[in-house]
C-alpha cells in the first residue's frame, strides 16, 4: 500500500503517560480479552462506529469477533491498517482500541479513532489517551494531515465527505 513509507516500523509498544496501561498491536490471541471490553461497551461502541463501520453488532458472537482480531493482525502486519489495543501492565484486560487507517475520506492521509470501555469513560484513562493519540501519531507516524474522527469531525460530516480515490 502506499499510504505509508515502504521503510516505515510501526510502533510495538506505547505506553500511556500516567496510567500503567500501554498500548500494542491487537491479535487474534486477545480475542477472550477483546470480546467482553467490546460487548460491555457495545451499545455505545454502536452509537459511535454503527453508522460508518456497522460495528459492533449487537448480534456478533465470540467466533465473529476472534475472526475480526485475526483480520486486524494480518493488516497489521501488511501495514494496510492497524488496531491498537489498550491494555493492563500484565495484558488481562483490553480496556479500549485506537484504529490508524487509510484514508477513506478525501482531505487526510491518515485516519485515526479511539475507545475506551464504558467504565473508563469520563474518567483519567479516557482524559490520557485522549492527550495521548494525537501526540502519538505526531511523533511516530508519517502522517501530515491526520484526521481525529470523532474529534476533530463528527461521524456524520466526515460520512459527507466524498471518497478517498
Amino acid at each position: 500500500m502506499t499510504w505509508l513509507p515502504d521503510d516505515f516500523v510501526h510502533p510495538l509498544r506505547v505506553p500511556v503517560p500516567d496510567t500503567a496501561l500501554h498500548l500494542r498491536p491487537i491479535r487474534e490471541a486477545d480475542a477472550a480479552l477483546d470480546y467482553p471490553a467490546v460487548m460491555g461497551s457495545r451499545e455505545r461502541l454502536w452509537e459511535i462506529f454503527g453508522p460508518a463501520w456497522g460495528w459492533p453488532a449487537e448480534t456478533m458472537t465470540y467466533d465473529e469477533n476472534r475472526i475480526d482480531l485475526l483480520r486486524h493482525e494480518q493488516e497489521i502486519a501488511a501495514h494496510q491498517s492497524f488496531n491498537n489495543a489498550l491494555l493492563d501492565e500484565e495484558e488481562t484486560a483490553i480496556l479500549g482500541c485506537v484504529y490508524i487507517d487509510p484514508p477513506e475520506r478525501t482531505g487526510s492521509d491518515g485516519e485515526i479513532s479511539w475507545w475506551v470501555v464504558d467504565d473508563l469513560v469520563g474518567g483519567e484513562v479516557e482524559h490520557a489517551l485522549d492527550a495521548l493519540v494525537p501526540r502519538w501519531i505526531a511523533a511516530d507516524w508519517p502522517f501530515r494531515q491526520p484526521r481525529y474522527l470523532g474529534r476533530d469531525i463528527t461521524w456524520q460530516d466526515w460520512l459527507a465527505l466524498p471518497p478517498a480515490s
